[in-house]
C-alpha cells in the first residue's frame, strides 16, 4: 500500500512541521535524513510555504522525503556574525512589510534591505504604514513623504489603523487569492492587523515596552493560516535586523529599481555608481531624481555597514 502523500507546510518549529493535505487534513511531520537545497546554505531546510512529499505512518505522523523546487523565497542573515541564511518563507505571491514611525520605529535601512530580498525574486511588496492614528500632523507629513518616495519607484503602500479601521479593507483585499507573508519588527501590529481582518484567527497580541518602545514577541514560529481555499496569510516572528550576505555588488545595484534604470546609461558597463566618472546615477542623484536616503542605503549595503540609515528622513 502506497503511504506517500504531498502537502503544503503550514508551520515549522524546527523539529516538527505541520503539513496541509489537499483534503484539508493536517499531519505533523519530521525530516528524514539530511536535506541540502542546491545553492542555499541555510539553517532551516524546510520552511513554511514549501510543497513536500512525505510518508504517512500508522500513528498519523509522517517523514518528509522530498522538497519540491521553490519558485521563490525570502531569507536573511541568520545572526549578525553568521554566514548562513535563515529562510523565512517560500513560494509566496506577495510580501507585506508592516512598518511604524514610532512605538516601535522602523528604520529606512531595514525597509530597503527587506526590499532587496524581495527584488531578488521580483516578489511584489506592499509597505503598510501602521498605527497611523498615533501620529501628529508633522509626523503624518513624514509618513506621507516616505510613502510617496516608495510609490515613485513602483512599490505599493497603505496606511492602516486597527483603532480607526483605516485601510483594513484595502489590506484585506491585498491578501485575497494569494499566499501572503506579513513581516516587520515585533510590535508593529502584524497580529493585530490579522485579527482585525480575520477575527477567527484570535492571534495573541503583545504589548509595547514603554521604556524601550519595542514590541514583545507574540509569534514564536512562522505560521501560515488558511483563510480560504486559495487564500493564505503567513504570520512571522518580529525581526530585529535584516542582514544580507548572499548578494554580489552587481546584484545589489540591480535590486534598487530607481538605480537599475540608469545601469545602461553610465560611461562604464560595470559602474557601481559610487565615484566612477560619467555615472548616470550620480547625475540623477544631483538632479534629485533618486532619493538621497535610498542612495545612502545603497552605499551602506555595498560597504556592508549594517543598518546604517536609522532615521526617517525627508529626502
Amino acid at each position: 500500500m502506497d503511504n506517500s502523500h504531498t502537502g503544503l507546510v503550514l508551520k515549522s518549529t524546527g523539529t516538527w512541521y505541520e503539513v496541509l493535505l489537499p483534503d484539508g487534513k493536517i499531519v505533523n511531520c519530521r525530516l528524514r535524513g539530511q536535506f541540502r537545497i542546491k545553492g542555499i546554505k541555510n539553517t532551516n531546510p524546510v520552511v513554511v510555504g514549501d510543497s513536500v512529499s512525505f510518508d504517512l505512518f500508522e500513528d498519523n505522523t509522517g517523514y518528509i522525503t522530498k522538497i519540491e523546487p521553490r519558485f521563490n523565497y525570502i531569507d536573511r542573515k541568520s545572526t549578525k556574525l553568521s554566514k548562513i541564511n535563515h529562510l523565512i518563507a517560500a513560494n509566496i505571491d506577495l510580501a507585506i512589510l508592516v512598518v511604524t514611525l514610532k512605538e516601535p520605529r522602523t528604520s529606512l535601512g531595514f525597509i530597503d534591505r527587506f526590499l532587496i530580498a524581495c527584488e531578488s525574486f521580483r516578489i511584489p511588496v506592499c509597505l503598510v504604514f501602521n498605527k497611523i492614528d498615533l501620529y501628529q500632523e508633522q509626523e503624518l507629513e513624514v509618513v506621507r513623504h516616505i510613502s510617496a518616495m516608495y510609490c515613485a519607484i513602483s512599490y505599493s503602500t497603505l496606511f492602516t489603523s486597527v483603532m480607526t479601521g483605516e485601510g483594513i479593507d484595502l489590506l484585506k483585499d491585498q491578501t485575497t487569492h494569494k499566499k501572503v507573508l506579513l513581516s516587520g519588527h515585533s510590535g508593529v501590529g502584524k497580529s493585530a492587523l490579522l485579527n482585525t481582518m480575520y477575527p477567527d484567527l484570535q492571534l495573541k497580541i503583545g504589548e509595547i515596552s514603554q521604556y524601550h518602545k519595542k514590541g514583545t514577541h507574540t509569534t514564536t514560529f512562522v505560521q501560515m493560516h488558511q483563510i480560504a481555499v486559495d487564500t493564505f496569510v503567513i504570520d512571522s516572528p518580529g525581526i530585529k535586523e535584516f542582514g544580507l550576505i548572499q548578494y554580489s555588488k552587481e546584484e545589489i545595484r540591480d535590486y534598487f529599481p530607481e538605480i537599475r534604470v540608469y545601469n545602461n546609461h553610465c560611461k562604464y558597463n560595470n559602474c557601481l555608481h559610487v565615484h566612477e566618472p560619467g555615472c548616470a546615477v550620480i547625475e540623477a542623484l544631483k538632479e534629485e531624481k533618486i532619493a538621497l536616503s535610498r542612495y545612502q542605503n545603497y552605499l551602506a549595503i555595498l560597504q556592508d555597514e549594517d543598518m546604517a540609515i536609522e532615521d526617517w528622513q525627508l529626502n
